[in-house]
Order: structure tokens, then sequence, then C-alpha cells
């Protein structure tokens, strides 16, 4: 199936090496992985190696509607890029650019056909942008 590609970016004024933390572990996503104040993750499992699996379990706050966010691991490459698959085989490739004082994310994923391109561009960067939110209250 084709899949249309979508792109979100962020910079963070922070170190390479406590973004690579607070993206991966699942005590840190469990805190910034939703897209708005009414949702969040109350469950995070990540096994962060080519072939490991991650499962980020949303729901919505007032307990209406939940899922799990699932993938495996194409390419790890430690402060630097996260390749992965979903569940229903669309790709996403996540590169981590250190600019010295501050770094780049840039995440590219490929679109669903269930909801509008901007509805998901909207979602994944309000999640991004709630991390980088939780970093810089963090470093």
């Amino acid at each position: 199936m084709e899949y249309k590609k979508i792109t979100v970016e962020t910079v963070i004024n922070a170190t390479i090496e406590k973004i690579w933390t607070l993206w991966n572990q699942p005590e840190h996503v469990k805190h910034w992985y939703n897209a708005s104040d009414d949702w969040h993750t109350p469950q995070a499992t990540n096994n962060l190696i080519s072939g490991g699996c991650f499962n980020y379990r949303m729901e919505a706050q007032d307990g209406s509607f939940g899922f799990d966010f699932v993938g495996i691991y194409d390419e790890v490459v430690p402060n630097e890029k996260i390749s992965y698959t979903l569940g229903d085989g669309r790709q996403a490739n996540i590169i981590f650019t250190d600019e010295g004082d501050t770094v780049r994310i840039t995440e590219t994923f490929d679109a669903e056909h269930e909801n509008s391109i901007e509805l998901q561009k909207t979602g994944w960067q309000a999640i991004l942008n709630n991390f980088k939110k939780y970093v810089e209250l963090n470093s």
C-alpha cells in the first residue's frame, strides 16, 4: 500500500544525551506522549534495539477510548536515528541532529488513510511540542 509521508520537526535547548534519555525511557514517555491534555499515556514499554518492540498505551483522560501505539524497531543508532514499523505496516524515521547548544528532531512517518493529512500532522507535531516542553522543564 502506498503511503504519503508527513514530516514534523522541533528544535530543543538541551544536550543530545538528555534528549535521547527522555525520548526513550518509559518512565519519561508517560509524561509527554500525548497530543492534547485530554489524553495521556498511562503505560509504556520500550525495548530500544533493532527488532525490539515498543508499546505506548494511549487513553482519553475520561476513559472513553484508548489504543496501543505499537511498533518494531528497524534501526537504532544511539543519539542519531530511530526507524520503526507500526503494526499496520507504516514506517517512521526519527533523526536527532546535534546542533551544539540545541538538538533538532525531525520525524517523518507514513500517513494512515483514516484521518486527514492535516489532522495527523497536527497530532504528531503536538506530541513533539509536548516532548520539547517536557525536556526544557526537566533540563
